[in-house]
């Protein structure tokens, strides 16, 4: 809770509340220069929210692994030395000055996810090439018959079926009972049984291992993104983060294959399902961006995009959830950050909703066209992005800047714009990067 009468204050309220503390960062010592630097910012990416016209044009980008690149080391390297991460997200902020930061958190830490023993990702070093990224190895982790699970008892089925599947640590938990059946004296020894067999004793060891690996790589992070704040004056951008009801299911349940048979063949228990699952994101966004003190809450939407269902499967499966979680996160004061990863022409009629409230919500775009939906979204939402993956792979900075202008004088100039590339920025020569950030600034100026 920010303050005692949290409960009795509007959404907009509560929005200009959690703003202020962003914005003021109360008890936090900056260098010389840099608390300047941090409110001019934050200023200019609030008043792009808000639909208004900042002095000049925010430029956020969407970093991935790009300053492991920048920096020269590789990708595995930041994920298991938390110097060289130092090394390379320092210099990433120092050379290229973004209005944002980005956070080093979306590393992870892969002493922790070695030693639990997670499946659900192949990551630098550890089933892919130490000098690229990680990727999502998608199956069928949450089984066709399983829906009624999921549904009655969410976190059960977490614990005991779920996790025991994607950590190779928790595969003891599937003998775990649970808790509610301590309702009178007799219950609690017969709870406590799975507890002394020795494969849940050595599972439990094993997380609290895993929480001391936790507990030294955040507070590496945590130092890391601390100094970049206080010594360069760069804002945290992504401050929660939470899902589309239908990515979470698609995406590390189900599967995309299994999900999309899902929606004909037992359709009622997709959106049953996608009903458990919007509170559960809502209370994610909301605590994660509440103890990270930064208003907005990045969603990534998966199998939103384009080509990966109909417009009416758009309406009736994903929309109306992914609608129900924004406008949960805005009636807390916060402010949903929608990444549009692919293309989103077919869905601006869709997302252009009276329902939800003007100026609070953002759609970073990957491949969308950006005039239509400036068009669509024109006084609703801010709008971000598109600078595509390709011309920073295989174009020079003249190209970069050329696209940036254009993105500015047809896109920017009435304000309710943040300049940024498409896909997430990994592997790019870092004089195009570099480009973009003074395209930013020498064409910004509203």
């Amino acid at each position: 809770m920010l303050t005692d009468n949290w409960k009795d204050l509007t959404p907009d309220e509560k929005f200009q509340t959690r703003f202020d503390k962003w914005m003021n960062q109360e008890g936090v010592e900056f260098a010389p220069g840099a608390k300047e630097a941090y409110l001019e910012r934050s200023q200019i990416i609030k008043d792009a929210i808000e639909l208004k016209k900042p002095s000049r044009i925010p430029v956020c980008p969407m970093i991935g692994f790009f300053p492991a690149y920048h920096a020269g080391v590789s990708c595995e390297d930041v994920m298991y030395n938390y110097d060289k991460l130092k090394l390379a997200w320092t210099k990433y902020h120092r050379d290229m000055q973004p209005d944002s930061m980005a956070g080093s958190f979306l590393m992870s830490s892969g002493k922790t996810l070695e030693h639990l023993g997670y499946t659900l990702y192949k990551w630098p070093g550890h089933g892919t090439n130490p000098n690229t990224p990680y990727q999502c190895w998608e199956k069928e982790y949450m089984m066709a018959d399983e829906y009624d699970d999921l549904i009655n008892d969410p976190t059960r089925y977490w614990m005991t079926k779920y996790m025991p599947r994607i950590f190779e640590a928790f595969a003891p938990w599937q003998m775990l009972g649970p808790f509610t059946d301590i309702i009178e004296l007799p219950f609690v020894p017969a709870t406590m049984i799975p507890f002394g067999i020795p494969d849940v004793q050595e599972s439990l060891k094993k997380l609290i291992e895993a929480g001391n690996l936790a507990m030294e790589w955040i507070q590496a992070v945590g130092a890391t993104d601390g100094e970049t704040m206080v010594t360069q004056g760069i804002p945290p951008f992504l401050g929660g983060m939470c899902k589309a009801p239908f990515d979470t299911l698609g995406d590390t349940l189900r599967g995309t294959q299994p999900l999309m048979l899902d929606i004909f063949r037992q359709p009622d228990k997709v959106l049953k399902a996608m009903e458990v699952l919007i509170p559960m994101n809502i209370e994610m966004g909301v605590r994660s961006a509440t103890t990270n003190n930064c208003p907005m809450v990045f969603i990534p939407l998966h199998k939103g995009a384009d080509g990966f269902m109909s417009k009416d499967q758009y309406r009736k499966f994903y929309w109306p959830q992914l609608k129900a979680v924004m406008l949960g996160l805005i009636e807390e004061g916060l402010v949903p950050l929608l990444f549009a990863e692919g293309g989103y022409n077919e869905r601006l009629d869709i997302i252009n909703d009276p329902e939800v409230p003007a100026g609070r919500s953002m759609w970073y775009f990957d491949t969308t066209d950006m005039e239509k939906a400036k068009a669509a979204l024109h006084g609703q939402a801010c709008i971000c992005g598109n600078l595509p993956a390709s011309i920073f792979q295989a174009g020079k900075p003249q190209d970069v800047e050329e696209y940036a202008k254009n993105l500015i004088d047809t896109i920017g100039k009435d304000g309710g714009f943040i300049l940024g590339n498409g896909s997430v920025l990994d592997e790019a020569p870092s004089e195009n990067v570099k480009a973009m950030f003074e395209a930013g600034r020498k064409y910004g100026s509203v």
